[in-house]
């Protein structure tokens, strides 16, 4: 039965496990009765510390998640956890081989655990990532951590989407050298050295802190470099220190706010481009439009920024903007 937008709010208000459930699935699946309801929750959120965990495949990022999960619990924080996977090309859900090793934290009533699909999404997040973040921030849940997919270059996406990140390196798969190649270094704020009891850990970690030597961030942070077995819960408090760390130096930073501000002129833009794109879709003339340009240009009979420019004066860009026009 479906619920209306005043009962599913107080469902996450209240923290109820299915109603937050449900509005992430209308949030991913794009349904409208999913817009007001973030409308009644976004004035309860900005109180959460979302943590992103990146780093190459098999670098150990759902056990080191499992043990910070239980590591905050440990501190009395509930906990959010939003597991992006990559899509099954069958189901077009998520494939959650990885979420076996986070069966314990199923069980703590103060955990709630979500696997999104990307969906095709570039960025190692899924598009309805950031809105799963701020129903779960509404819902009351202190810390929020998100883990990515693990693609590598395109990692870089979860930088405007979590407080913080963390890139998992390991010992013995190239992934320093990769890491320095795909610019994540750019985005770490704190390096997390995995399995550190394998053979090469020092070299990681003297590779990294030499790069971070010549490196100079522009809020003045320098990452730290912490040694983990996530296996065996080794290193996980003294990441969580570094977290702790952060958050202290970032609390009255200038250039923060100057970042938080342009994460979200960057969430505003693309939260535009997607409804413009639904409203042109929706509208048959526009559908209409769409289909002959698309033609003209297999025919070479336009040219593909003409009909861009064609297609938006149609829909009322240009000098009289949206006024009157449904797309």
């Amino acid at each position: 039965m479906a619920l209306s937008v005043d009962s599913m709010v107080a469902g996450v208000l209240s923290r109820d496990f299915r109603a937050i459930a449900r509005l992430i699935t209308l949030v991913e699946n794009g349904a409208p009765e999913a817009a007001p309801c973030m409308r009644d929750l976004y004035p309860h959120t900005g109180r959460c510390l979302s943590i992103g965990v990146t780093g190459a495949p098999g670098a150990g990022k759902s056990t080191l998640v499992d043990r910070l999960a239980a590591g905050y619990r440990d501190l009395g924080h509930k906990v959010g956890i939003l597991a992006v996977d990559p899509t099954s090309p069958f189901s077009g859900g998520a494939i959650l081989g990885d979420r076996i090793r986070m069966q314990s934290r199923s069980l703590d009533e103060g955990t709630f655990i979500r696997s999104m699909a990307t969906r095709g999404n570039l960025g190692g997040l899924a598009r309805a990532t950031a809105d799963a973040l701020l129903i779960l921030d509404a819902a009351g849940f202190g810390v929020v951590l998100i883990e990515t997919v693990g693609v590598g270059q395109d990692e870089v996406e979860v930088a405007r989407t979590a407080e913080l990140t963390l890139v998992l390196l390991v010992p013995g798969m190239g992934d320093d050298v990769q890491t320095m190649k795909a610019g994540i270094m750019e985005i770490a704020d704190v390096f997390v050295i995995n399995k550190a009891d394998h053979t090469g850990a020092e070299r990681v970690e003297a590779e990294v802190k030499s790069l971070l030597a010549i490196s100079d961030r522009p809020d003045g942070w320098t990452p730290p470099v912490v040694r983990t077995v996530a296996s065996e819960g080794k290193g996980i408090e003294a990441c969580m220190q570094s977290v702790d760390s952060w958050c202290r130096a970032q609390r009255d930073s200038k250039h923060r706010k100057e970042t938080v501000l342009q994460i979200y002129r960057e969430r505003l833009l693309e939260r535009v481009r997607s409804e413009v794109q639904a409203r042109l879709l929706r509208d048959p003339s526009a559908a209409a439009r769409i289909e002959d340009l698309a033609a003209r240009m297999a025919e070479r009979r336009i040219d593909p920024y003409s009909a861009v420019e064609e297609l938006l004066a149609g829909c009322g860009f240009g000098g009289a903007g949206l006024a009157g026009h449904d797309c």
